[in-house]
């Protein structure tokens, strides 16, 4: 095996989006780096329950809709 391929693994923290804070070993960052979370397990709708919103771009949705509207489903 080749030596010094893999990425250092450490200590960060991680601080969430309600503030709770707490450490881990990753490789992102450097030993001691803190990462603030955008997204986490308390704020996500896939995890909290919450209703997503269907997005309609570029009116596919729609389109869709009318073209399948007849049958009935």
């Amino acid at each position: 095996m080749k030596t010094d391929i893999h990425p250092g693994y450490h200590m960060i923290n991680i601080v969430m989006t309600d503030g709770t804070k707490y450490q881990t070993r990753s490789t992102w960052g450097a030993e001691g780096d803190t990462m603030n979370l955008d997204i986490d397990p308390m704020s996500h709708p896939a995890w909290t329950g919450g209703n997503s919103n269907l997005v309609d771009r570029a009116g596919r949705v729609s389109r869709f809709n009318k073209k399948y509207e007849g049958l009935g489903i």
